[in-house]
């Protein structure tokens, strides 16, 4: 059955829209509350929040929504999607909400939910909310006296950033290194600066001055060759760009040289293989990810397990083959052994690690493998005509004719933005560029 409100993560949208605006906030609320609410004693939610204007309005109405029937909230106030997670677990909250659209601008919001383990919900209950939203659920309001209390959790950050340092070995510190840290106007603005300095590193920040409008603007994890040039300047040891969340990294070595999500999952099965850390041997990549990386991990005995385009769909994929290592190449990095999800900072420290421990430089660490030429195309649908299935399926299976066996292509619609996004991947750069012709003219013509 299609979804109406969620997407592939949680539910994105324009702000103030049917989807997004106060009242169907304030529905959801209320869904949560009936579908969550089991026994007979206290329930909490926590909910955090980036730094969009629009998240005062959502906050106020979901909290409204789950107050009124007859659930406790604590306002983490802005904190990192990570930071959400581990909180709905150590509190022992029936449920983690964040308000956040991640790596969009700021006319964008959305919803990620988190169940008491820190787990992202599953398609199931995502369907049974929206049945609960779209109902009667007026109906199922509590009494006065039942109703639930909210309050702000001052310490929230404090707390997240313990729980971070504390993945970072004790008997290392970041002394000597010179960090350009990215926080783009989002959610880690407050926390990632100070891990990194409280580690013993010089930091460096940028994006770090939100004001409701400029997250990911021209920042962040979207737009790293603005930190990259600034590790050159710097004369930095390395780069880090989170997301509007922080719960997605992109890194540059000392020379600027981007490294994406594919070469921090193949540092780290590379090495905590050497070491015995990686489970089963085998970590788990998305559709998307570079066939290089493929390549790397077969010559080392690691199999890499392909799961469908979203965190939560590679998280269900290491569950079931029981991978402690999994991510996509956008950044998104899941290390089981420290948290349920995506933490850009967590993934920041142990590749930080890893650096500190080989005592080179970051040039020599982080470029694990020879990307085969790569490209993603993005072709905005918004206007809803854009796409014919039958002529889209029948081009797509002509670029394959074109590829051969030097290379594959690959279309899927984007769960967070109205966008079809087209990867093409080929040995053969003169095939790569013909493809990648052939796939523009054929929608500059639709």
């Amino acid at each position: 059955m299609k979804k109406k409100y969620f997407g592939t993560d949680g539910i994105r949208a324009a702000s103030n829209s049917p989807k997004l605006n106060g009242l169907t906030m304030m529905r959801l609320g209320m869904s949560l509350g009936k579908l969550f609410t089991k026994g007979d004693h206290r329930h909490r939610v926590v909910i955090g929040k980036d730094t969009r204007l629009s998240g005062y309005t959502i906050e106020q109405s979901i909290t409204s929504g789950l107050l009124s029937m007859g659930l406790d909230v604590l306002l983490l106030g802005p904190i990192p999607t990570p930071g959400v997670a581990m909180l709905a677990k150590s509190m022992r909250a029936d449920l983690g909400i964040m308000i956040s659209a991640s790596h969009n601008s700021y006319l964008d919001n959305g919803i990620k939910i988190f169940d008491k383990n820190g787990n992202k919900l599953s398609d199931k209950i995502e369907l049974d909310l929206e049945s609960l939203m779209d109902s009667n659920i007026e109906e199922h309001l509590v009494s006065p006296e039942k109703m639930g209390r909210a309050k702000r959790l001052e310490d929230a950050n404090a707390r997240y950033i313990e729980f971070q340092k504390n993945t970072f070995p004790k008997k290392l510190n970041l002394e000597g290194l010179k960090i350009v840290l990215d926080c783009a106007n989002g959610a880690a603005y407050k926390s990632a600066p100070i891990i990194l300095w409280e580690l013993g590193a010089e930091v460096i920040s940028m994006g770090v001055n939100p004001n409701g409008l400029n997250i990911n603007h021209e920042c962040g994890s979207t737009h790293p060759e603005n930190m990259a040039m600034r590790v050159v300047e710097e004369k930095a040891d390395i780069g880090i760009c989170l997301d509007g969340d922080g719960d997605r990294i992109i890194i540059c070595d000392e020379k600027g040289k981007i490294i994406d999500g594919d070469q921090i999952l193949g540092l780290l099965a590379l090495h905590w293989k050497k070491f015995n850390q990686l489970s089963t041997d085998s970590i788990v990549a998305t559709s998307m990810s570079n066939f290089g990386l493929e390549e790397i991990l077969n010559k080392n005995n690691i199999k890499l397990h392909r799961a469908d385009v979203g965190d939560r769909y590679v998280k269900e994929m290491m569950l079931d083959v029981d991978a402690n290592v999994g991510g996509e190449q956008s950044g998104h990095i899941i290390l089981r052994d420290f948290i349920a999800t995506g933490d850009g900072m967590i993934t920041a420290l142990q590749v930080l690690r890893i650096i500190i421990e080989k005592n080179q430089l970051s040039s020599k660490t982080l470029n694990i493998f020879e990307p085969l030429p790569q490209k993603l195309l993005n072709f905005d649908i918004s206007d809803g005509n854009i796409l014919q299935e039958n002529k889209t399926k029948q081009m797509i299976e002509n670029c394959k004719d074109m590829l051969g066996n030097e290379g594959r292509i690959f279309a899927r619609m984007s769960g967070t933005e109205s966008l079809l996004r087209v990867m093409i991947e080929c040995k053969n750069s003169l095939i790569l560029d013909k493809v990648i012709q052939e796939v523009d003219s054929f929608f500059i013509k639709l």
